[in-house]
């Protein structure tokens, strides 16, 4: 509905512009109006609706109650009535904050501010003193949002799914401790993304993972074609324990980071050059002789580590040499999980540390949140791979 322009020019009467939108100006003035006519309005309609019901009820005057918005403190007058019956559903009856608060709150802790730094935020752009306490109360109803959604239930086959892990700083028992947080990205057969889970664990090993594949499989995950991992400890065995018939990949993207970390920075560009040969070769015959020539090239001379840790991952290597083009570059780039490992450190970094596993998980989920409401569209290169998933795995694919 278009607001008539008599009626602005009413309103903008003798007013100074800079202050319309301004604390306790002219817009915090509408909220105001709006909320008590809204409040009233609900009234008239519970009233009306007793009445229906042959019930006598009748208004009982206004109570006050300061209520919170995103911009400033509003003294509202709360109608009511003589039974006591009616609840507003604008504004309940133990309600502090106006719609939208809270998600203020929620979106500044998603970009990582800490709580004092958003009550310093909030008091000194709005001028709304705003407890810790209150902050931390928002925040934490985050923690029921992520309880649901790591128990909601999966899809039944996941054609590929990226397992990945950062460090992050949370004290725990009085001590700043470095722990895991484990992501689990799966591609749907749309070629649609779909963020499965994530976890916080002190130490990675093959128990723990196969708690992690049983909880999957306890959601209705019956099938994981393919499982790209970053060569973690016991994730393979863990995966093949309780899907047997999934192909384990190492993660190349990861393989080729690993071989970075050996190399002086002058000598990263040219040395990812000299292993491009190595996993984009034909097949495994070929990416094995690559491997050797550049073991004995000037490059694998100056840093023998680099083809060791080749040699030692390669047997989780070796399939991505079957795939077809299309499915080797969805492997390759990952730039799925690249994108949202950046954007988790981004986060993590300005937060440099959390109080507690709690508070590390409210903001990670959010950041997840975020990112998976950007995804639109499946990769380009998914309808070729899609084909080639449904010859390759025949049934296991199709009868999905």
């Amino acid at each position: 509905m278009e607001i008539k322009k008599d009626t602005l020019d009413q309103l903008l009467l003798g007013r100074d512009p800079k202050e319309v939108f301004s604390k306790d100006g002219l817009f915090d003035e509408l909220k105001k109006a709006l909320a008590e006519r809204v409040l009233n309005a609900e009234l008239d309609e519970h009233l009306d609706s007793e009445a229906s019901s042959g019930e006598i009820n009748h208004r009982n005057g206004y109570s006050k109650k300061t209520v919170l918005t995103e911009s400033a403190k509003l003294e509202l007058r709360i109608p009511r009535d003589r039974k006591g019956t009616f609840d507003p559903q604008l504004i309940a009856r133990y309600q502090r904050r106006f719609p939208g608060f809270d998600e203020k709150i929620v979106s500044m802790y998603a970009r990582g501010m800490t709580t004092r730094e958003i009550q310093g935020h909030l008091l000194e752009l709005y001028g709304l003193e705003v407890s810790p306490d209150l902050i931390s109360t928002v925040t934490d109803a985050v923690l029921e949002t992520v309880a649901e959604w790591q128990n909601r239930p999966l899809e039944a086959m996941y054609p590929l799914v990226f397992f990945d892990a950062l460090r992050v700083k949370i004290r725990d028992e009085g001590l700043v401790r470095n722990k895991a947080v484990y992501v689990a990205l799966g591609v749907m057969a749309d070629g649609t993304k779909d963020i499965l889970g994530l976890w916080i664990e002190n130490t990675e090993g093959a128990k723990f993972w196969l708690r992690v594949m049983n909880e999957l499989k306890g959601r209705g995950v019956n099938d994981l074609l393919i499982a790209v991992v970053d060569g973690l400890k016991g994730f393979p065995e863990a995966i093949n324990a309780v899907f047997p018939q999934t192909i384990v990949q190492t993660c190349i993207v990861h393989l080729i980071r690993h071989s970075m970390d050996f190399a002086s920075w002058k000598d990263r560009k040219s040395l990812a050059g000299a292993l491009r040969p190595v996993y984009k070769a034909a097949d495994a015959d070929a990416g094995r002789a690559a491997l050797e020539a550049f073991e004995v090239g000037p490059w694998g001379q100056k840093y023998p580590a680099i083809g060791q840790s080749w040699r030692r991952n390669w047997d989780r290597v070796i399939p991505f040499f079957a795939f077809p083009p299309a499915v080797r570059r969805i492997i390759y780039t990952t730039n799925a999980i690249e994108s949202l490992n950046a954007k988790l450190r981004r986060a993590v970094r300005t937060r440099g540390h959390f109080p507690s596993d709690e508070a590390a998980t409210k903001l990670l989920f959010l950041v997840l949140r975020k990112v998976a409401g950007e995804w639109k569209m499946p990769p380009r290169e998914w309808h070729e791979a899609k084909t080639q998933f449904a010859i390759m795995f025949d049934e296991r694919f199709v009868q999905a």
